[in-house]
């Protein structure tokens, strides 16, 4: 039997398994992709994260590879309406480390036990003083693990796992956004981020490593034409935006995009008995400011010292894991609440919509309400903010 069993091997399942390995637990990862994954959904790595990470040397790997960036930009076409100062918290790390998430899972593999990897689980269920889970492989082979505690963290396709969609489901926008990763314009600056807000939507610019950027722009929706396959459609569509919203010289770069919509879901309990979701299985908000995935590593790094007391001592943390929990749940909240204004703001509107909200969001943006903005987007009143910066500062 295992000490704990961690279903998921992205980022936030290996840095649970981590800092499990890292407090002296055997723990075991399943994971259902056979390989690991190459694609870079979540690029920013915010800094109550890194201060989290930094005691497992992980923070160091990840700005090897990473962009900081400093600031932010919010503007109506050519008009700058505001800026975001990520170097003026008062943080260890002032900055966003942007990132594709293929490199900051690298570095959590290297830090982390290896996955048992293409398992799928299909059964969690309280045995007594244990769990059982069950599994099959890829030849449908099927196979009964035990552990004192399992952990759920692999991302919201695992949610039937925990929970019942019959009693928790997740609110679904009506938005489409347009995204890929492209050559950025020469003139681009690789420490700041870039807002538009325009009639026909929001486009935002986020830097990457290597001279590339993130592009992600609001969409009506539009169909195809007649001669275009569905990738081609998404890719024109991008570019026309971006040429519509000012970043005319980087669009020439496009030659592909992908689309996603946004979901809400909060889940008000990440425990029952034995059995713990954490990550998008539990809380999955909108993309947009890249929070999600961090706040899973913020789930991960609160409970794995809890979970290596109840396991090293074999008593049951209860209030600490309770408060641990409130925490979790209350900053995925404030985080859902952020992203849900961020999806209402980057719509497409008319043009005296278009105005009133340039007005609000230049208004909003002057001291001292600016400062707010930054510590906001960077996460700043997660719950667990403070004790992240506390534990950077003494690993300093």
């Amino acid at each position: 039997m295992y000490d704990v069993i961690v279903v998921g091997a992205g980022p936030v399942g290996m840095v649970l398994a981590m800092e499990l390995a890292r407090h002296g637990v055997g723990v075991q990862i399943l994971e259902q992709r056979p390989e690991p994954g190459t694609g870079t959904r979540a690029i920013g790595v915010h800094p109550p994260v890194l201060a989290a990470l930094e005691p497992s040397g992980v923070t160091d790997a990840l700005l090897s590879h990473a962009l900081r960036v400093t600031r932010g930009e919010a503007r109506s076409d050519n008009d700058l309406l505001g800026t975001v100062r990520f170097d003026r918290l008062t943080t260890r790390f002032p900055f966003v480390a942007t990132l594709p998430q293929a490199a900051t899972e690298t570095a959590l593999r290297d830090a982390a036990p290896l996955p048992r990897r293409g398992v799928t689980v299909t059964g969690v269920r309280p045995d007594g003083p244990r769990v059982r889970v069950e599994i099959s492989d890829g030849a449908g082979l099927a196979e009964t693990l035990y552990a004192r505690i399992v952990v759920v963290a692999s991302g919201w396709a695992g949610r039937a796992l925990v929970y019942r969609a019959d009693r928790l489901a997740a609110h679904s926008y009506p938005d489409r956004y347009l995204m890929t990763d492209s050559e950025a314009s020469l003139d681009a600056d690789e420490n700041t981020a870039i807002v538009n807000l325009s009639r026909g939507g929001v486009l935002e610019s986020f830097p990457l490593p290597h001279g590339l950027r993130r592009y992600v722009a609001w969409d009506a929706a539009g169909a195809a034409t007649r001669t275009e396959n569905k990738a081609d459609a998404n890719a024109r569509r991008l570019r026309e935006a971006m040429v519509t919203r000012g970043e005319a010289r980087a669009a020439a770069h496009v030659t592909a995009a992908t689309t996603f919509e946004v979901r809400r879901f909060v889940a008000p309990q990440l425990r029952h008995d034995r059995i713990f979701a954490i990550g998008d299985v539990a809380h999955e908000v909108s993309p947009i400011g890249g929070q999600g995935m961090n706040l899973g590593i913020l789930d991960a790094v609160g409970l794995a010292p809890l979970l290596a007391w109840w396991v090293q001592r074999g008593v049951t943390p209860d209030p600490q894991l309770r408060a641990w929990e409130s925490r979790r749940v209350n900053s995925a909240r404030i985080a859902a609440t952020l992203a849900a204004a961020n999806t209402r703001l980057g719509r497409g509107l008319s043009r005296s919509g278009d105005a009133a909200r340039s007005g609000i969001v230049r208004a909003m943006l002057r001291r001292p309400t600016g400062a707010a903005f930054a510590k906001a987007y960077a996460m700043g009143f997660d719950r667990d903010a403070a004790d992240s910066r506390l534990r950077g500062e003494r690993s300093a």
